[in-house]
């Protein structure tokens, strides 16, 4: 296609952008392909390094769910940047239009949330409190090394990293068969504890006999995560712009190559 210098830069965008997003996600995809056939040889390979803290991170529950997520994703970044990179080297408006579209409808949907979310603030909180609670009672179990799964370990992090425990306390793990079937003697999570490192209590009896001083038992992880965003709102406004912003200049170019293409074969007849 002859082309005028807006459409040339469009293209040249687009495919530049797609083909870097193509091959993540084709990386992603492919790493996600493979701990789901071949978790053994990757949890071997990590217990090459010699670190303590990757050990909660090889049991073959935690693989197995990661797989599963970066195959979800990687497919999602696979596809769509599929579409994008080949509509604009093929210059196909079947192809663009498609891609457009997708992107339109994901943008819309987040627009959408973040809308609905701040119109219904108390709503929110309470179906967001709901969820992560549903999480500890359907999937929370101990922190034993041939038990824990990618919920356990996502929040045993986030307890760890954030100073907190359960959703509003300790309380809430009272509502986890897996918990109450193997927790043993442990009042709270080891990741309720104070730590001197990633899951090592500074009192080892802390699980057992937990008290203000040696963990944060009744401090709830909901309050924590959102005393977190408030303080991080710059950072997370900013992220969420530039995410929204970045969509919405590929749909921009990938329409505005439609129309320059439908244009140009116009011009030809």
């Amino acid at each position: 296609m002859g082309c005028d210098c807006e459409s040339c830069i469009a293209k040249t965008l687009l495919s530049v952008f797609n083909f870097l997003f193509f091959v993540l996600g084709t990386i992603v995809l492919g790493v996600g392909v493979w701990l789901a056939t071949d978790k053994t040889s990757f949890i071997a390979l990590l217990k090459m390094v010699e670190n303590d803290q990757l050990e909660h991170f090889t049991q073959p529950a935690v693989i197995e769910q990661l797989a599963y997520l970066l195959i979800v994703i990687g497919s999602v970044m696979f596809f769509l940047s599929f579409l994008g990179y080949c509509g604009a080297i093929r210059e196909s408006q079947c192809l663009l239009t498609t891609y457009g579209l997708f992107l339109l409808v994901i943008l819309v949907a987040e627009v959408t949330a973040f809308g609905l979310a701040a119109a219904y603030k108390d709503r929110a909180r309470t179906e967001t409190k709901n969820y992560l609670q549903t999480t500890i009672s359907n999937y929370y179990t101990s922190n034993d090394r041939n038990q824990t799964d990618a919920v356990t370990l996502m929040w045993n992090y986030m307890m760890s990293e954030l100073h907190c425990c359960g959703v509003d306390d300790y309380r809430d793990f009272a509502l986890s068969e897996k918990w109450n079937e193997s927790k043993r003697d442990k009042i709270i999570p080891t990741a309720c504890c104070v730590q001197t490192s990633l899951f090592q209590p500074q009192d080892k009896n802390c699980p057992f006999s937990p008290t203000d001083s040696n963990s944060y038992f009744k401090k709830g992880c909901y309050s924590a995560l959102t005393d977190w965003i408030m303080y991080n709102r710059n950072l997370v406004i900013i992220v969420a712009i530039g995410v929204g912003l970045t969509q919405l200049l590929a749909i921009f170019l990938a329409f505005c190559l439609c129309k320059s293409i439908e244009k140009y074969r116009g011009m030809r007849l």
